[in-house]
C-alpha cells in the first residue's frame, strides 16, 4: 500500500512542477499547436498553444513508478514493465507525429501508414510478450480467454496455442488501436481527456489492488471468487503513477490550456487503458470504465457512418463535444458535464466489477 501512495505522490508532484518547465522550454522554441481549419472557430485562439505534454505525463509516470520501487526495496514486475513498454513505445509515435505538424507547421502529421506500422509493431510485440514469461506459479501476465470483469470460458487457444496466439494479437491489437484512438479523439477540449483518465487510472488502480488483496496466488485455499492476475500489486503502483501523473499535469491543461498533451500523450495514454484491460483480465469491463471514450468514439463512427450511407450528418461537428461547441455550449460547461459522465461509467464499472465478486464469494 505505501508502495502505490510513493508512486502516486511522486509522479503528481513531479507532474505538477515540471509541466511548467516544459512549458517554458517549448515556448522558447515556438513549438506550439497547429489547429484544423474545419474545426469549431473558438479553436483558433489556442493556435500557438505548446504541446507534446504527453512527454511530462509519460515521463513522471515512470519516475514515479521506479521512485515508489526505489523506495519500498521491491524490483518491479514484468507485467508493469511490458505496460511501461506499450505506453512509452506508442508515446514515442505519438511525438513523432506533434513534431512533424510542428516543425512543417500543418495540423496533420506523421504519414497515416507509417503511424498504422509503427502503432502494430509495438501492439504486436506487446500481444507476444505478455503471453510469454510465467512466473512461478505458471502465470503469464495475460491470459488467451475472453475477460470481461474475469477470465470467461471463452478460450482463443480453443483450436491449438498457435492459433490461440494469433488470434490473442489481433484482439489485443483491436483493443490497443481503439482505446487509443478513442482517448485520442477525447482530447480536443481543454482538460477533457485528462481529467477522464484520472478517474479511468484511480478505477484500475482500485481494481489492482483488490486483485492483489484477493489474488489466486496468495490465498492458502483459492476460491472462486479469487483473481488469477500476474503482477496486481505492480500495476496498482503503475496506476497510482499514471494518475498523479495526469492530475499534475491537468492543473496546466485545464481551460484555459497553456498546454496540450498531443498526440505523445492521447496515444499513450489509451494505450495504458487497453494494456490495464489486458494485464488484469477486465477486457470488456473496461468499456464502461471508460464509457465516456466510448460514447465519443462512437459519436465519430456514427457520424462517418451515416454521411457515406444517407449523405446526412447525425451531429452539427463529430467528435461529439464539438457538436455541443457548435450548439453555443460553453468549453468549461461540455468539459465539466462529460466529466460527470465519465465518473458516472467509472463509478458503474466499480460497481459491477465488486458486485460480481461478491456474488461468486458469497
Amino acid at each position: 500500500m505505501t508502495a502505490i501512495l510513493y508512486s502516486g505522490t511522486i509522479a503528481l508532484v513531479l507532474s505538477l512542477l515540471g509541466t511548467p518547465l516544459f512549458i517554458k522550454f517549448l515556448v522558447k522554441r515556438n513549438y506550439g499547436q497547429f489547429i484544423r481549419q474545419d474545426g469549431p472557430a473558438a479553436h483558433f485562439t489556442k493556435r500557438g498553444t505548446p504541446t507534446m505534454g504527453g512527454v511530462v505525463i509519460i515521463l513522471t509516470t515512470v519516475l514515479g513508478y521506479a521512485g515508489a520501487n526505489l523506495i519500498a526495496g521491491r524490483l518491479p514486475n514484468v507485467s508493469a514493465v511490458l505496460l511501461l513498454y506499450l505506453i512509452i513505445g506508442l508515446g514515442i509515435i505519438g511525438f513523432l507525429d506533434d513534431y512533424i505538424k510542428i516543425s512543417r507547421e500543418r495540423s496533420l502529421g506523421l504519414n497515416p501508414l507509417g503511424k498504422i506500422l509503427g502503432q502494430a509493431f509495438i501492439g504486436i510485440t506487446f500481444s507476444v510478450a505478455v503471453l510469454l514469461f510465467p512466473n512461478e506459479n505458471n502465470r503469464t501476465p495475460a491470459s488467451m480467454r475472453i475477460s470481461f470483469v474475469r477470465d470467461s470460458p471463452i478460450d482463443l487457444a480453443f483450436a491449438g496455442v498457435v492459433l490461440g496466439m494469433i488470434l490473442f494479437v489481433i484482439w489485443s491489437n483491436f483493443l490497443i488501436t481503439a482505446w487509443s484512438n478513442a482517448v485520442n479523439l477525447t482530447d480536443g477540449l481543454d482538460g477533457l481527456a485528462t481529467g477522464a483518465s484520472v478517474m479511468v487510472f484511480a478505477a484500475y488502480t482500485v481494481i489492482a489492488m483488490w486483485q492483489s488483496n484477493q489474488s489466486c496466488q496468495f490465498l492458502a485455499e483459492p476460491t472462486q471468487a479469487c483473481y488469477e492476475v500476474r503482477d496486481p500489486r505492480d500495476l496498482a503502483i503503475l496506476g497510482a503513477a499514471l494518475m498523479g501523473a495526469c492530475f499534475g499535469f491537468l492543473w496546466w491543461n485545464a481551460s484555459p490550456a497553456q498546454i496540450f498533451m498531443g498526440d505523445t500523450g492521447s496515444l499513450a495514454l489509451g494505450g495504458a487503458v487497453a494494456g490495464f484491460s489486458i494485464l488484469t483480465h477486465t477486457e470488456v469491463l473496461a468499456v464502461v470504465i471508460g464509457g465516456l471514450f466510448v460514447i465519443i468514439v462512437m459519436s465519430d463512427v456514427i457520424q462517418i457512418g451515416s454521411f457515406k450511407l444517407t449523405g446526412k450528418r447525425v451531429f452539427r461537428m463529430a467528435p461529439l463535444h464539438h457538436h455541443f461547441e457548435l450548439k453555443g455550449w460553453g468549453e468549461v460547461t461540455i468539459v465539466i458535464r462529460f466529466w460527470i459522465i465519465a465518473g458516472l461509467c467509472v463509478a458503474l464499472g466499480l460497481g459491477l466489477f465488486y458486485g460480481e465478486w461478491v456474488s461468486l464469494s458469497g
